[in-house]
């Protein structure tokens, strides 16, 4: 691999690690919403959550499909 692709490949994982940690960090602000949350917006704060969890879960294994498609292209 030369040192162009090297660098995409570093720019393509920390893109997914960032994605991967984001879908973590708000998955748990899901649940300590839906508990601490006041009581007539606990169930909608967890809702709106875990629905955006969901898609950058998606989005994310699409992206990470993608990249690894690329890395065997450059075997």
């Amino acid at each position: 691999m030369d040192e162009k692709t090297k660098e995409g490949f570093k720019l393509k994982f920390y893109t997914l690690v960032i994605l991967l940690n984001l879908v973590v960090l708000l998955a748990a602000l899901a649940v300590v919403g839906f508990f601490l949350a006041p009581k007539p917006y606990n169930i909608v704060i967890a809702v709106v959550l875990l629905l955006v969890v969901i898609a950058l879960s998606l989005y994310s294994a699409r992206r990470y499909r993608v990249t690894k498609k690329w890395l065997d292209e450059q075997d």
